[in-house]
């Protein structure tokens, strides 16, 4: 069971509300957070990438660093984690990202992975000129596929010809190549998304109510097993952890209850043009009503683990032992207390966490 952050390179990370702590995205936080989940014994980072943020009292998502230019800095002051960029693939070129990930992979000396966002999020793509048309929602992964083939095609060759339907490449060269086979990530949530990463990627990451958490996990297992690849599953979680029970739902229901409404309705608005079923966009449409736990839209829909730090940790072996899943992308309301409070407080008593507190 491995354990990362999902950075909050974008303002206010991943809380839609006034009710969490307030903060622009900086290097100097980011790096904070990064440096400290090493010294915890996390495993790895992940940072998202958006191009527009959402109106309202929030300004959630208003300002975002750029994803890899970040990781390429944090990786230069790390030593052992594994480092995710996320890319979105509307607005870069694959031949661009290929050399991007052989950078970092080379500043990282191969601690490199990379994220892969296909893009449902409209109006976002409309503000760049690079929506492509609302055929786009349903045929988003096969241009996603045809994309991944584009990059491990030249970082397993270098120099590489390629004509698909998307891209064409004639004499494209890609050096340095990266040192070691570069883990893909996507968040395959619908079945579309999950077929994707079972047949390109090598990690699924997931927000999804817990009762739904091991059929999907099963689910890209058993896809990746008929092609012959290995998938794992990471979920996502908010981790509310604190000296009580008391305490912790104290601090999320101060969360709920500052919900940044206006936000969340365009965030919502947003969704409901997505046609591709049982997707992100569904699982944002859903969890408006949703307890904290099961993943409220003031949390972005990502389930909360909450409570003391007993029951945080038992909560996540419990979540270890019965959904089959490899590891889990975490957020907080404060990230730099919050990734200690974990490292120090709950990791040690965790039995799914022994050897990683220990490496």
């Amino acid at each position: 069971m491995q354990y990362g952050v999902f950075l909050p390179n974008a303002t206010n990370g991943y809380i839609i509300s006034t009710g969490s702590p307030q903060y622009r995205p900086t290097f100097e936080h980011n790096l904070a957070i990064t440096t400290e989940a090493e010294k915890q014994g996390l495993d790895f980072v992940l940072s998202m990438m958006k191009h527009h943020g959402i109106p309202g009292s929030s300004d959630f998502w208003g300002a975002c660093l750029e994803s890899f230019t970040l990781m390429a800095a944090l990786a230069s002051h790390t030593e052992r984690l594994t480092l995710f960029p996320s890319v979105t693939t509307l607005a870069t070129h694959p031949v661009l990202a290929a050399r991007m990930v052989a950078t970092i992979d080379e500043i990282s000396q191969g601690r490199c992975g990379l994220n892969i966002v296909t893009g449902w999020n409209k109006p976002e793509y409309e503000s760049m000129g690079l929506w492509p048309g609302d055929d786009y929602f349903d045929r988003r992964y096969s241009y996603a596929a045809e994309y991944v083939q584009v990059l491990r095609k030249l970082w397993s060759e270098g120099n590489t010809d390629f004509e698909g339907e998307h891209f064409t490449l004639k004499d494209c060269d890609v050096r340095p190549k990266p040192l070691h086979d570069v883990q893909i990530v996507c968040a395959g949530q619908s079945p579309k998304g999950q077929r994707f990463t079972a047949e390109h990627g090598d990690r699924n990451f997931i927000m999804a109510e817990r009762s739904k958490v091991a059929s999907i996990a099963s689910g890209v297992k058993e896809i990746g097993r008929q092609v012959g690849r290995d998938v794992g599953t990471f979920a996502l979680y908010c981790v509310i952890a604190e000296e009580t029970d008391a305490e912790a739902e104290k601090l999320c229901q101060h969360i709920l209850d500052h919900a940044d409404k206006e936000a969340i309705s365009r965030m919502l608005g947003s969704a409901e043009l997505d046609t591709n079923p049982d997707g992100t966009s569904a699982q944002l449409l859903a969890s408006l009503a949703r307890p904290a736990d099961e993943g409220n839209m003031a949390f972005l829909s990502i389930p909360v683990v909450k409570g003391s730090y007993e029951s945080v940790a038992r909560q996540f072996d419990e979540i270890a032992a019965t959904t089959g899943i490899d590891g889990a992308l975490l957020t907080w309301p404060d990230f730099v207390d919050g990734v200690t409070k974990f490292g120090e407080r709950v990791m040690p008593l965790l039995t799914t966490g022994a050897r990683t507190r220990a490496a």
